[in-house]
């Protein structure tokens, strides 16, 4: 692992995750990750699923971190990585399939949520899917004590960040043309939410 970023996290939760995509992303095409921070999924869920092409992206300045992990991976599936910030436009994407995203919409400003998910409406064609993984909250409530202080240590970080509502979830995804088909209970208290484009 020496010079190569390493989230323990990723480690931990990439099966149980990937589990549930290879139900989800069953046909040929490309798929958006927002936020693919060390390139550990991407390089996970590329090698699973190899009738896809994997687009990998993050904030503007972090968009290279998982380059070490690409350049080790040997399949020819995962694309260049970009720079996306959802809110500005364009984003620096082409024709997308479905798009997935970890631990992001918690540590993202409600509004940047808000245009992650604008964005994915008016870019996926109908019938896509959007895999969203992380922790959420059910009519206003935590699911268990960890995520409760978790929620503190990220709101002592910057008030802008915070579990969400699953809805407040529910809602915006509505706006946006988006259903919710699935809620998976995955290991460490958190989901795998899966959002459907409407038709």
């Amino acid at each position: 692992m020496t010079g190569k970023p390493f989230s323990q996290a990723c480690e931990n939760n990439k099966h149980a995750i990937l589990e549930q995509l290879q139900e989800v992303f069953v046909t040929p095409g490309t798929v958006l990750e927002i936020g693919t921070g060390t390139g550990q999924h991407a390089v996970c869920f590329a090698a699973a699923l190899p009738h896809l092409a994997w687009q990998p992206s993050d904030q503007p300045g972090n968009e290279l971190v998982c380059l070490p992990w690409l350049d080790e991976y040997a399949g020819g599936n995962i694309l260049p990585p970009v720079a996306l910030n959802v809110a500005d436009e364009p984003w620096p994407v082409g024709s997308i399939d479905g798009a997935y995203s970890a631990n992001t919409a918690h540590i993202m400003a409600w509004p940047e949520v808000e245009r992650m998910f604008g964005g994915l409406g008016e870019r996926l064609p109908a019938g896509a899917a959007f895999c969203l993984y992380g922790p959420f909250n059910y009519d206003g409530r935590f699911t268990s004590e960890s995520n409760a202080r978790f929620d503190q240590h990220l709101k002592n970080q910057a008030p802008h960040m915070g579990i969400r509502d699953m809805a407040d979830m529910k809602r915006l995804a509505g706006s946006t043309g988006f259903v919710l088909e699935a809620d998976h209970g995955l290991p460490a208290n958190n989901r795998l939410l899966v959002w459907r484009r409407n038709g």
